[in-house]
C-alpha cells in the first residue's frame, strides 16, 4: 500500500476497471459482483455511494456505502443507519491495508454527515470477512440481515 490511496467516483472512464475487480474464487459466494453495485446505485441514488479504491492510478478495490437508510425497512424512519453496503478488494491486493482504508473512508463520510456509527453486514464462515471487521472494532449487534450478520462500529 502506498500513501497515494484515494477514492474516486465510478464514471464512464473507470467503469470497466471497477467491474473488472474480482475477489478470490473461494470468496465469490460472500460478495456480489461489482457490476451489481452501479445498477443498485442507479435505482437508489439518494442512498448509494459507490467508489473505486485506487492506489496511485491502480484500481485495487471497490466499495459502496449506504447513507441514511431506513434499516428496518418499515417506512417509520425509526432506525436510520449509514454504513458499508459492499466491499471488494481484488484477489491479489488483499492483506495490504486497502480494506482498512475503505472502512476508514466510509467512517469519515458518515462523520461529515453527523453520524456516530457505521453499520455493515457479513456472511459468517471460515473464509468470510468477520475477523477483518472484528479486528477493526466492529461488534455484532445480534441482528441478521437475510443470512448476514449485522455489525456496528461506534465512531468517535
Amino acid at each position: 500500500m502506498t500513501t497515494a490511496l484515494r477514492l474516486e467516483k465510478v464514471t464512464v472512464a473507470n467503469f470497466d476497471a471497477a467491474i473488472g475487480l474480482k475477489v478470490r474464487p473461494d470468496q465469490e459466494h460472500l460478495v456480489a459482483p461489482v457490476v451489481k453495485s452501479p445498477a443498485e446505485a442507479y435505482v437508489s441514488p439518494h442512498i448509494a455511494w459507490p467508489r473505486l479504491i485506487l492506489d496511485g492510478d491502480r484500481p485495487v478495490g471497490f466499495l459502496m456505502a449506504f447513507l441514511d437508510i431506513d434499516f428496518a425497512g418499515d417506512g417509520k424512519g425509526t432506525d436510520i443507519r449509514s454504513g458499508l453496503w459492499r466491499l471488494t478488494i481484488a484477489a491479489g491486493e488483499q492483506g495490504r491495508g486497502y480494506g482498512r482504508f475503505a472502512v476508514e473512508s466510509v467512517a469519515a463520510a458518515i462523520r461529515r454527515r453527523g453520524g456516530t456509527r457505521l453499520t455493515t453486514t457479513w456472511h459468517p464462515g471460515e473464509v468470510g470477512p468477520e475477523g477483518f471487521y472484528l479486528g477493526l472494532g466492529f461488534r455484532p449487534t445480534g441482528e441478521m440481515s437475510g443470512d448476514q450478520k449485522v455489525g456496528e462500529l461506534e465512531l468517535e
